[in-house]
């Protein structure tokens, strides 16, 4: 049986749908509220993205990676974004989170997957994998259809400026300290060469992964930074202890 509403839509539908007038004003009114409804409850609850233990900015020189990252154009191939479905989980790990990318500006979801999803590689492969895989990769892949990337390892790294990326993303949300700026490109050579005494450098950054990472001690290549970001990828946070959060957690 049809309540009162329906049996009143049912009767006049026709007439609504024959005004253009009448028919854009209760189109707009039924987006409105459905907006109202969406939008409202975000007021009442201080941050939409669960707190996740482990989640921190990037390191310096991971973020020279991930900007070398953006330039090559990695991201149009590569999805950084595991979907809660059973055979991404099965092949790619546990389903991303949100607090994942809190930090990305922006962010590397992606859209296509010419190439696997690397939300979870980082520590997967050695770094000299990484190295061989960006030189040549059909040498490790010999199906793969990834161009050569082997003039990162012949650039130096110029990121005597990196102090500034910090800050330019410290003013759009990224906690970073001034701590952090100030120590910006110390924390970078100390990671990249993995000989400097890193105390410094992991009590800003915990896990941070300080080595020579292309296999060339003497100079510190654009190679260092990607690899270096690529090994992060997906290591931060401990999915053996983690637990999701309930609605009312979020407040």
């Amino acid at each position: 049986m049809l309540d009162p509403l329906s049996k009143f839509i049912f009767r006049n539908h026709d007439k609504v749908e024959r005004n253009v007038t009448v028919l854009m004003v209760l189109s707009l009114l039924v987006v409105a509220v459905g907006g109202i409804v969406e939008i409202v409850p975000l007021f009442y609850i201080s941050n939409t993205i669960e707190k996740v233990e482990g989640m921190r900015p990037y390191t310096p020189l991971e973020l020279a990676g991930r900007n070398i990252y953006i330039a090559e154009g990695c991201y149009v191939c590569h999805s950084q974004q595991i979907r809660p479905m059973r055979d991404e989980v099965e092949r790619y790990g546990h389903y991303s989170l949100a607090a994942e990318s809190m930090y990305d500006h922006p962010f590397q979801w992606g859209s296509k997957r010419t190439g696997p999803d690397l939300a979870r590689v980082g520590a997967r492969y050695s770094d000299a994998w990484h190295v061989q895989h960006l030189i040549d990769p059909q040498s490790v892949v010999p199906e793969s259809i990834m161009p050569k990337y082997g003039h990162l390892a012949r650039n130096e790294l110029k990121a005597t400026d990196i102090a500034a990326h910090l800050k330019a993303n410290e003013r759009i949300g990224v906690p970073y300290t001034q701590d952090m700026i100030d120590n910006a490109y110390a924390d970078l050579l100390t990671q990249a060469s993995g000989m400097a005494d890193a105390r410094g450098l992991q009590e800003r950054y915990p896990k941070a992964q300080a080595r020579d990472f292309d296999g060339r001690p003497d100079v510190i290549t654009e190679m260092d930074a990607l690899v270096a970001y690529l090994q992060m990828l997906g290591t931060l946070v401990d999915f053996t202890d983690y637990e999701p959060l309930s609605h009312e957690n979020l407040r």
